[in-house]
């Protein structure tokens, strides 16, 4: 340690040292100030902050519960891979092997992703309730999540579902999504426009789509759906983004 070298980190060793910022530089590059190592956060934590932290500045949120619908290669080459060889086997009548995967993925879904942990959820849904806390600097915002795999290539979704203190409403959550960076609002149902993995994938930006008015918290929750390149903007992407506001900071 020289005082001079940043370290990004991408894996999830650092992720929960108090001392060390985990950083989505839309949401808190403030917490990365004179730090030498930043943590990058799970790939599908980054995907929701995308979304959620511009509604949490104006309608401050308290509770979020969060189902995923996560790609193939969330799990590396190997994934996609075992995906790929997987689907052509069961097309062909073979039998379809799984090593990476808990199960065979092709024409499966599959809720396992990560080590299940005492609490009966598994890591990976952990991770989205821990890091989104963190990240959002608050312990107050309520959060659950099922995180399942499902046979594509590329691109995490997830159907979010909001509790706010403020009143909240359609109408004002897409104002400040529109206006969010990083943020692409694809929300015209009536024309079959809604954000989709097949149209996030290798895009920069997440996609928020499908508001609606919660049946379940009335005029304070909202219901929506995002999809996001995880290898772009839930890895990748990030760590570069971070990395350009360090070379801001060094000048």
């Amino acid at each position: 340690k020289n005082g001079k070298t940043v370290v990004i980190d991408n894996s999830s060793a650092f992720r929960y040292h108090d001392e060390i910022p985990l950083v989505v530089p839309e949401v808190n590059a403030d917490a990365m100030q004179g730090q030498l190592l930043i943590a990058n956060p799970n790939c599908t934590t980054a995907i929701a902050a995308m979304a959620l932290w511009p509604i949490h500045q104006k309608y401050k949120l308290k509770k979020v519960i969060v189902s995923t619908y996560q790609a193939a290669s969330g799990a590396g080459a190997a994934g996609m891979t075992e995906l790929f060889e997987g689907t052509k086997a069961h097309l062909n009548g073979e039998e379809v092997k799984n090593e990476v995967f808990a199960h065979p993925l092709p024409f499966n879904v599959i809720p396992h992703i990560d080590a299940f942990q005492p609490n009966g959820y598994t890591k990976e849904e952990m991770k989205v309730v821990w890091e989104t806390q963190k990240i959002f600097g608050s312990k107050e915002i309520a959060c659950s999540c099922t995180a399942v795999r499902i046979p594509i290539l590329r691109a995490h979704s997830e159907a979010i579902t909001i509790e706010t203190e403020e009143v909240i409403t359609v109408e004002g959550a897409k104002e400040v999504l529109e206006a969010a960076p990083g943020v692409d609002v694809v929300d015209d149902p009536a024309a079959k426009k809604y954000p989709m993995p097949m149209n996030a994938m290798s895009k920069y930006n997440v996609e928020a789509g499908r508001l609606r008015q919660s049946l379940i918290f009335g005029d304070h929750g909202l219901d929506l759906f995002v999809s996001g390149d995880q290898l772009l903007r839930g890895a990748a992407l990030n760590a570069v983004i971070i990395a350009e506001y360090k070379l801001k900071e060094a000048k």
